[in-house]
């Protein structure tokens, strides 16, 4: 099971290291790591999906030899790996007490899809943890892949809001 904040901390590792390889800049940093802890749902293919196309440099004998024997056991091409999912920041300390998620712009948590209620769900912090109920939206929410009215989340949970899917860090 994932600690609160796991994912987020595990992107900023990936930040940091990408800065001391020269990948970034430090204002480039500086701004990624503002996203990264200043909001509420986060896209990690925006912040860190540039950095894995990148790598270390080889010397060209290398990258040959290994482009024809990668050529000679191909047979097939691999499929893309999938997105990593929307995260859904919450802070575990209690500091905010509720949180609103919908579509409408005094929401919390504004998810811009057609299929996401005005009000959608609402993020209680109760008891150390937080409690999501949704408020009767068109098209359900689901933890887990079940669909649920009321339910207590946990760090590495998979939440679906309607048809948008995000995970619980």
């Amino acid at each position: 099971m994932l600690g609160p904040g796991a994912y987020r901390h595990r992107l900023a590792r990936t930040l940091n290291s990408a800065y001391a390889e020269g990948l970034l800049s430090e204002r480039t940093l500086a701004h990624r790591l503002d996203i990264l802890f200043a909001s509420a749902l986060i896209d990690p293919a925006g912040l860190v999906g540039d950095l894995s196309r990148r790598g270390p440099r080889k010397q060209v004998g290398r990258r040959v030899v290994a482009a024809i024997s990668g050529f000679a056991h191909r047979t097939t091409r691999s499929a893309p790996s999938p997105e990593p999912p929307i995260l859904l920041a919450l802070d575990w300390s209690g500091a905010r007490e509720e949180l609103l998620i919908g579509r409408h712009p005094a929401c919390d948590v504004i998810i811009p899809a057609a299929t996401v209620s005005r009000r959608h769900a609402q993020l209680t912090f109760r008891d150390g943890g937080w409690i999501l109920q949704d408020l009767d939206s068109t098209n359900g929410t689901w933890v887990n892949g079940q669909a649920v009215g009321r339910c207590r989340l946990r760090p590495g949970d998979q939440l679906g809001v309607a048809d948008q899917h995000l995970q619980v860090d």
